[in-house]
C-alpha cells in the first residue's frame, strides 16, 4: 500500500508522484536501456531526468565499496534429477526397473552485466527457478556447464555480495517491517558499521521503497492479518537490499499481485539495476509495459533455450525465422509464452482449443519446440558464446571480487552479537505463540482441575498423593515434547534462507534458541505446580516445594531436548508427531506407576524414560526416609515400605539427576548434530 500521494504513479522508487498526465515510454537500443517519464504534449526526451530519478543512494562508505559490478555468465548450464525406481515396494528389482532421469536444464547460456535486468520466460515447470537457484549457489546436487562471477567460481565472498528473494516470502509474521529490516541489518551489516549507522540504513530501505505509511505494521501470514502482498515482496526485497548487493536474484516476484503492484515490483528491479546492480528474475506472464523494462530476455522450454538476448530484438529474431504475431500490437511476453508452449501464435483459436488433447496435437507442439530449440542452437548459440569468450579476455575490474581479502573473513558480525539479536528476535516472535490465550488456558484449565480432584489429599490417601506426583512428570513430558517438535520443521525455511545468505552460525541459532526457550517454556510450568501443589495437600513445606518446582523443570528441558531431536532429525510434523506419541507411551508404561513387575528382558526400558527418573525424584523429595503415614486402622507404616514407592529403589537420587543431565545435553547435541548435516554450510 503506497502513500495517497504516490498512488498515482506506476513506478516505485520514484521520488516524487506521477501524475496523470504523464505516461510512461521505453526507448531502447541494443546496449542500453533506460525508462523515461514524458508528458503526452510532449515530444521531447528526458534522458537527464530519468537518471537522475533512478540515482541509488548509498550513506556508508562500506557499503558504497560492497556494490562492486558483478558479470554473471552461465555456460551451457545442464542439471539432471533422479526421479527414483518406476517400481514401488521394497523388493522390487532394480534390473526390471531402472531409475528415471529427468533433465530439467539442457545447455542454457547468457551472460549479464552491471546495471542489466535479465527476465526469465517460460510455462511452468520450465526450469526458470532451477536455473535461478542454480546461479545463485544454493542449487544441491552436480550442475554442469560454466557458471562464473567476474571470471571466478561463486565463494563466500560472492554470496555475501549476492541476494536472492525466493518466490514465497519467508518473514516472521508477528515483526513489524521496521523490526524485521532493522534485525536483518544487525546480522548482515558489517561491524565497522555502529547500531545507530545499522538502524539509519535500514530507515534509509524503507524510505527508498515506499514503506513508510507500514513501517510499525505487522508482516502479517495468511492467518494474522497484516500486509499486503506488495508491500511483503518489498519487504522480502529490502532484507536482500540492506548489504547493497552486486548481484540480485528474485523467483517470481509478482505472482499473486495485481498488474499495478507488479508493476510498482518490476520498476523497483529496474531503478535497482540502473544503480550499478545485476538483476535477474523469473517472471510467470508480465504485461507489456512490465516486458518494456527487461533489458534481456531469457526464454525457456522445457529445460531448452529458445532465446536468450536483448528483449527489444526478440519479435525481430522470431520474424526471421518464420514466426509472427497473429496481429499488431500484441503483448511479447504473450507471443514468447505461446512459443515455448509450441503453440503457433497466428493459428486459430478454436483449432488450438478444440481437441487439445489428440495426439496430432501434441506431435505438432512438440515439432515446434524441436524447430525453435535447433533455431537457437543454429542462430544465437554461436553469437552468444563468441560474446561469452570475448568477456572473458576482458580484464576484471580493480574493484571486483577477488578470493584473498574479501573472503578472509567467512561472518560480518561476531558470535555474540549474533547470538544477540538472534535471542532479541525470538523472545519478541515467539512470545505471541508461547503466552497465546489458548496456551494459557489449557495450562490453567488442568492446573485448577487437577487441584480440585486432588484438593487437599494427605499422606493417609498416599496411593492418590503419589498418583498426583506421576501425573506432574507425565504432564510436563508430553506437553514440551510435543510444544517442541514444531520447532525446526516450522522454522525450516526461515533458516535454509538465512543461513544461504551466510546471516549466522548455526551454532549462534541454536544456542540462541535453546536459551530463548528458558523463559518461553519455564514461566507456565512454574504456574502449574504453584498453583495444583498446594491445592493438592502435598507436603506444606517450602524447601519441598522448590525442590519439586526445580525437579518439574529439570524434566521440562529433558523433555523439550527430546523434541527439539525429533524436529530436527525427521523434519516432518506428522512423523514426528507420531513417533513422539509412541515414545511417551512408552515411557509412561515403564516409568513404574502402572506396573512394577516388569519381565527381565524388556526392564531396560525404564532406564531410557526420563519420565522415571523425574517420578522418583518427585517421590524421593516428598517423603522423607523415616516419614510414617497410616496404613490401617490405628497402623503406622512407613512410607519408604509401600510396595509402590519400595519398588521405585529411592536410594541414590544424585544417581538420577546424573541421568537426566546426560539427556538433557545429549538430546540437544543430537538435535544440533542433525540441524548441521541438514542445513548448508
Amino acid at each position: 500500500m503506497m502513500p495517497p500521494d504516490q498512488e498515482t504513479t506506476s513506478v516505485t522508487g520514484c521520488p516524487g508522484p506521477v501524475n496523470n498526465n504523464n505516461v510512461i515510454k521505453c526507448n531502447r537500443s541494443e546496449n542500453n536501456s533506460s525508462v523515461h517519464v514524458q508528458p503526452l504534449n510532449s515530444t521531447s526526451n528526458v534522458d537527464q531526468i530519468s537518471d537522475e530519478l533512478h540515482e541509488t543512494p548509498v550513506r556508508f562508505p562500506i557499503l558504497r565499496q560492497s556494490l562492486q559490478p558483478v558479470t554473471l555468465k552461465f555456460e551451457d548450464v545442464s542439471y539432471t534429477i533422479n526421479l527414483g525406481a518406476t517400481g514401488g515396494g521394497c523388493f522390487s528389482i532394480s534390473s526390471s526397473h531402472p531409475k528415471l532421469n529427468l533433465a530439467v536444464l539442457n545447455g542454457v547460456s547468457g551472460i549479464v552485466r552491471p546495471g542489466e535486468l535479465l527476465a526469465m520466460l517460460g510455462p511452468s515447470g520450465s526450469g526458470k527457478t532451477t536455473l535461478l537457484t542454480a546461479l545463485s549457489g544454493r542449487l544441491p546436487g552436480k550442475v554442469s556447464g560454466t557458471i562464473t562471477y567476474n571470471g571466478l567460481p561463486f565463494s563466500s565472498s560472492m554470496k555475501r555480495k549476492t541476494g536472492f528473494v525466493s518466490q514465497d516470502d519467508v518473514l516472521y509474521p508477528h515483526l513489524t517491517v521496521f523490526e524485521t529490516l532493522t534485525y536483518a541489518a544487525f546480522l548482515r551489516l558489517p561491524n565497522k558499521l555502529t547500531r545507530e549507522q545499522k538502524i539509519e540504513q535500514a530507515e534509509l530501505i524503507i524510505m527508498e521503497l515506499g514503506l513508510t505509511r507500514c513501517r510499525n505494521s505487522m508482516v502479517g501470514s495468511p492467518v494474522l492479518r497484516g500486509l499486503s502482498g506488495g508491500e511483503r515482496k518489498r519487504v522480502s526485497i529490502g532484507q536482500e537490499m540492506l548489504v547493497n548487493p552486486s548481484l540480485l536474484l528474485l523467483d517470481e516476484p509478482t505472482s499473486g499481485l495485481d498488474s499495478t503492484t507488479a508493476q510498482r515490483i518490476i520498476a523497483t528491479l529496474r531503478w535497482l539495476a540502473k544503480g550499478g546492480r545485476t538483476v535477474i528474475t523469473t517472471i510467470h506472464q508480465p504485461s507489456s509495459r512490465m516486458y518494456r523494462m527487461f533489458d534481456k530476455v531469457l526464454v525457456i522450454s522445457e529445460g531448452y533455450p529458445i532465446y536468450s538476448g536483448n528483449a527489444s530484438l526478440v519479435m525481430e529474431y522470431f520474424a526471421s525465422i518464420g514466426y509472427l504475431p497473429g496481429f499488431n500490437f500484441v503483448n511479447p511476453a504473450d507471443f514468447l509464452l505461446d512459443l515455448a508452449n509450441g503453440v503457433v501464435p497466428d493459428t486459430r483459436q478454436d483449432d488450438q482449443t478444440e481437441f487439445p488433447g489428440r495426439p496430432d496435437h501434441q506431435d505438432d507442439k512438440n515439432s515446434i519446440r524441436q524447430f525453435l530449440v535447433s533455431s537457437y542452437k543454429k542462430n544465437l548459440y554461436p553469437s552468444l558464446k563468441d560474446e561469452i569468450q570475448r568477456s572473458n579476455q576482458v580484464p576484471i575490474h580493480p574493484g571486483g571480487v577477488s578470493t584473498s581479502k574479501s573472503s578472509e573473513n567467512q561472518w560480518t558480525t561476531s558470535w555474540w552479537l549474533q547470538f544477540k539479536v538472534l535471542f532479541s528476535r525470538g523472545l519478541k516472535e515467539r512470545k505471541h505463540e508461547s503466552y497465546s490465550g489458548l496456551r494459557i488456558f489449557q495450562v490453567m484449565s488442568v492446573s485448577i482441575l487437577s487441584g480440585l480432584l486432588w484438593w487437599h489429599s494427605g499422606t493417609i490417601h498416599i496411593q492418590d498423593q503419589v498418583g498426583l506426583l506421576f501425573f506432574f512428570s507425565i504432564f510436563w513430558g508430553f506437553f514440551p515434547l510435543f510444544n517442541a517438535i514444531f520447532a525446526f520443521p516450522q522454522e525450516q525455511p526461515m533458516l535454509i534462507r538465512e543461513r544461504s545468505s551466510g546471516m549466522y552460525r548455526l551454532s549462534t541459532y541454536f544456542f540462541a534458541r535453546t536459551v530463548g526457550d528458558l523463559p518461553m517454556e519455564l514461566v507456565l510450568p512454574t504456574i502449574f505446580v504453584t498453583v495444583t501443589y498446594w491445592m493438592g495437600g502435598l507436603k506444606p513445606s517450602l524447601v519441598t516445594f522448590v525442590l519439586t518446582l526445580l525437579i518439574i523443570l529439570y524434566n521440562v528441558l529433558v523433555s523439550q531436548g527430546l523434541g527439539l531431536a525429533l524436529g530436527a532429525i525427521l523434519m516432518d510434523l506428522k512423523q514426528a508427531a507420531t513417533l513422539s506419541s509412541v515414545m511417551m507411551l512408552v515411557f509412561l508404561l515403564a516409568s513404574g506407576y502402572y506396573i512394577q513387575h516388569v519381565p527381565p528382558f524388556i526392564a531396560w526400558l525404564k532406564y531410557v524414560s526420563f519420565s522415571h527418573y523425574c517420578y522418583k525424584l518427585l517421590v524421593g523429595v516428598q517423603y522423607s526416609k523415616n516419614e510414617l503415614y497410616e496404613c490401617g486402622v490405628g497402623v503406622q507404616c512407613r512410607v519408604m515400605d509401600n510396595p509402590a514407592i519400595k519398588f521405585l529403589g529411592i536410594d541414590n537420587m544424585v544417581r538420577d539427576v546424573a541421568a537426566l543431565a546426560v539427556m538433557l545435553v545429549g538430546y540437544r547435541l543430537l538435535a544440533y548434530v542433525a540441524l548441521r548435516l541438514g542445513q548448508p554450510h
